[in-house]
């Protein structure tokens, strides 16, 4: 016999979010399962924050179905928020309280009691790398100490399901490795993570699977490693010339590649052997700058699916 496979803890089909005349989500169909971390992978204005918000119960869908832990947000909302731990793109702790003070005021919101609070606060604490703060005001927080603070807050109610708007946005290096960390502990103590997100990085490192979004629909859809096969070649070769002389060495390697896109400063072709490609325009007489073969990113299936210029 099978394994019976659980039932989705997010289902949208046709979803649509509308603000007056303006569609920012725009009929889209998305499955999220219990236990992995997906990801709504999208430039600016792409719609991911809008979704998350119906997801979240606090915006209402305008058209199209959507269940969240098997319930419709329309009619469950209080019910489905009180096992979703929702982290928001902009910290919103309380500055003037302590770090220990912002966990069990924020738990006794959920009505959990006073000892669980507590108890709860001294877990979070551990787990956010804070104990050591635990009576510092929030202001004395450094920005990743912030957004660590503000992930533990949201799991004082052990929610099934963790949302996550652009988590490291702001964040250095170090801090944005500390809190990915965090989150793959979460996912393997099983939380259902669903991340928004512009870090194609961020995206490769954290999410199963992942939509990119754009214009407010799906783009495309399926895990890091396939969307790079389906949309982009093994290998990347980039290759630096001169200022202007980029157009005239396209021109004498084409046909060399799967696809040859010129930029203002360097020529990229993409390919499944990046090294043989490299030499065979060598031999065609284009000497570049500097050269580099690398393999294909998720950056690379993002700005074939979205374009390169920005979207005000």
């Amino acid at each position: 016999m099978g394994e019976v496979e659980e039932p989705a803890l997010v289902q949208a089909k046709a979803l649509v979010k509308r603000f007056g005349e303006f569609e920012a989500v725009r009929g889209i169909d998305v499955e999220v399962r219990p236990g992995e971390a997906f990801g709504f992978l999208g430039p600016n204005g792409a719609g991911k924050s809008s979704t998350m918000r119906m997801i979240a119960c606090v915006s209402p869908r305008s058209d199209g179905e959507l269940r969240v832990l098997g319930m419709d947000p329309g009619v469950d909302g209080p019910r489905i928020r009180a096992r979703l731990g929702v982290v928001p793109q902009e910290d919103n702790l309380d500055a003037e309280l302590t770090v220990r003070q912002n966990l069990q005021v924020y738990g006794r919101y959920f009505g959990l009691s006073r000892a669980h609070v507590r108890r709860r606060a001294g877990e979070l604490l551990e787990f956010a790398q804070l104990t050591d703060r635990a009576e510092k005001t929030v202001e004395s927080l450094s920005g990743g100490m912030k957004r660590r603070l503000t992930i533990a807050r949201s799991l004082v109610n052990d929610p099934e399901l963790l949302l996550l708007d652009e988590p490291t946005t702001g964040l250095d290096p170090q801090a944005r490795h500390l809190l990915w960390d965090r989150l793959f502990r979460l996912k393997a103590a099983g939380t259902t993570l669903i991340v928004t997100t512009h870090y194609m990085d961020e995206a490769e490192q954290l999410c199963d699977r992942l939509v990119v979004m754009d214009g407010g629909r799906i783009a495309a859809e399926g895990s890091p490693a396939e969307l790079i096969a389906r949309h982009s070649t093994r290998e990347v070769v980039e290759l630096r010339f001169g200022p202007g002389e980029q157009e005239r060495a396209a021109e004498r390697m084409a046909g060399l590649a799967d696809r040859v896109e010129v930029l203002p400063d360097r020529v990229l072709l993409y390919t499944m052997t990046g090294e043989a490609t490299l030499e065979r325009a060598h031999e065609r007489g284009v000497r570049p700058v500097s050269s580099l073969v690398r393999r294909s990113s998720l950056e690379d299936v993002f700005l074939r699916l979205t374009g390169r210029t920005l979207v005000d």
